[in-house]
Order: structure tokens, then C-alpha cells, then sequence
């Protein structure tokens, strides 16, 4: 019997299935969440660095029971009353919930490798690590702190840029920052940058690039904006490294690029320098 075939042609094709968060982009290997756990997110194939959470990333620097987190009362508002397609309350009450973060930075008092520093680290999961209000006034009681215990400031930056709902109050961040940072070097102590995947805009224009020491990750894009729109803006080919922390090292805007291994006993090292 004459099978009749009654498929219909059309153009919908269905959508891919989405990528898994423990699969690398590079090389398409994929991990369990504990696998990743010990390689500190780090490809084992490649050396794809894994975009890591602020919490992970301070438990892999300090010493174990170190460290004291701080202004952990501190939340974010709506200012402007922002309304995009859905309220700015509404995503930051969604960003909390997902993360467990009250913002996108962590700062608090620590030890690394038995010497005393305070950290301010950034979580890109909490709105693309965009610096508002919070960020800026939790970086700035940072180095107040670093400032009155005499001891130097780690900052790790993974950011977006600025907060665009909260305006030009988000704007006001880059020159609080600054200001922090300078009155950090007058007290003496030396602030450490580790720049993670991807460190742009307003936090790379403001108090990231203004580390004693500037380290980087591998691969981590750092630049005031990606290469997609300066290439829709310039109508120009950019380089394939075009600021990735390759290119920024090989310019001199980097001291170094650092495997995540690499970074505690760094950071270790200059700690003691410092000191």
C-alpha cells in the first residue's frame, strides 16, 4: 500500500535547543557544576574562563574563615521611578532572588595568604554587574575602610558599564569612585585590580583603571565598548583581539594576564610588597 505523505513544507524552523551554562564556548565541553567547582570554573580542555560569581571567586582569594563581609544592609532603589518594559523594582527584586545578592559588588575584610586587605568584588549575574547607587557607595566605603586599617584594597571588576535606570545618579558614580580611589593613595595604601570578563564602560572609565597593579584574566574583554558597535560606528575591520586583555596588555594598559590559579599567589605576592 502507497504511502501518502502529508508533511507541509515551511520555512519556521524550531528554535536550537539553548546552550548549557556548563558548556565552553570554545571547545564545547561540557562539566558538572562540581567539576567546574574545582577547576575554579576554569575549562580543563581549553582554559576557557568560566564567568565566576562574587562569592566563589572571594572563597578561591582569602584564607579560609577570613573573611568579614560588610554595608550588607545596603539596597538599591528606584530613584526615577524607571519603567522600561517591566519596572526597575521589578528586576531588582528578580536579580536578588536569582543571585542572593543584595547588589553587584561584595566588599568586606579578608586575609590573603595571612596578609589583610579589603575586597570589592563584582557579581556580572546581578544586571550585567552595571554600577548604580549601591555599587558606587559600597566600592567608596571600600576604600574608607582599606583607608582606616591601613591595609591595601583587591578589587575584582566584571561590569556592563553604568546603571541605566538610575540615570545620571549612576553617572555620578564614575567621579564617587574616583574620588574614593584618591583618597585611598593619600592615606597610602595601594589599590590591586584583577579586570574579569568583560570589564567596559563607566567602571573601566572610572576607578578600574586606576590600580597600582592592573592584572587581567585571559580573554576578558576590556574596553569602553565592544568591538560590534565600534564596528557599526567606525564601518571598519577590527582586529580578531580587538579589547581583549591581550591587546591591552600588549599596549601597556595591563601588568599582567594571570590563569585563575595564577591570581591568589599574585595577589599574595604583592600583598606582601605592599606591606
Amino acid at each position: 500500500m502507497a504511502k501518502i505523505d502529508v508533511s507541509i513544507e515551511t520555512e519556521d524552523k524550531p528554535a536550537p535547543p539553548p546552550k548549557h551554562p556548563n558548556t565552553c564556548p570554545s571547545c564545547h565541553s561540557h562539566y558538572r557544576d562540581d567539576e567546574l567547582q574545582r577547576a575554579q570554573w576554569v575549562c580543563a580542555q581549553c582554559g576557557h574562563h568560566f564567568p565566576m560569581r562574587a562569592r566563589a571567586r572571594i572563597a578561591s582569594l582569602v584564607d579560609e574563615g577570613s573573611f568579614y563581609e560588610e554595608s550588607t544592609d545596603l539596597h538599591s532603589e528606584d530613584p526615577l521611578g524607571f519603567f522600561d518594559l517591566r519596572p526597575y523594582t521589578e528586576r531588582l527584586a528578580e536579580a536578588e532572588m536569582s543571585t542572593g545578592l543584595a547588589d553587584a559588588m561584595v566588599i568586606g575584610q579578608g586575609a590573603i595568604e595571612g596578609r589583610g586587605c579589603e575586597l570589592a568584588v563584582m557579581d556580572f549575574a546581578f544586571m550585567g554587574g552595571s554600577m548604580g547607587s549601591v555599587v558606587g557607595e559600597k566600592f567608596s566605603r571600600a576604600c574608607d575602610s582599606a583607608a582606616e586599617r591601613s591595609v591595601p584594597l583587591v578589587t575584582v571588576t566584571s561590569s556592563g558599564g553604568a546603571r541605566m535606570q538610575e540615570g545620571i545618579l549612576s553617572l555620578m558614580q564614575l567621579p564617587k569612585t574616583v574620588c574614593a580611589v584618591e583618597d585611598l593613595h593619600d592615606a597610602g595604601q595601594a589599590m590591586i585590580v584583577v579586570m574579569a570578563h568583560p570589564t567596559t564602560a563607566g567602571v573601566l572609565a572610572s576607578f578600574a583603571s586606576m590600580g597600582d597593579v592592573l592584572l587581567a584574566e585571559p580573554g576578558a574583554l576590556i574596553a569602553f565598548t565592544g568591538p560590534r558597535v565600534v564596528e557599526q560606528t567606525t564601518r571598519e575591520k577590527l582586529p580578531d583581539d580587538f579589547g581583549l586583555a591581550e591587546q591591552n596588555l600588549r599596549f601597556g594598559h595591563l601588568d599582567a594576564i594571570l590563569e585563575r590559579r595564577e591570581i591568589r599567589p599574585t595577589l599574595g605576592r604583592l600583598l606582601r610588597l605592599f606591606g
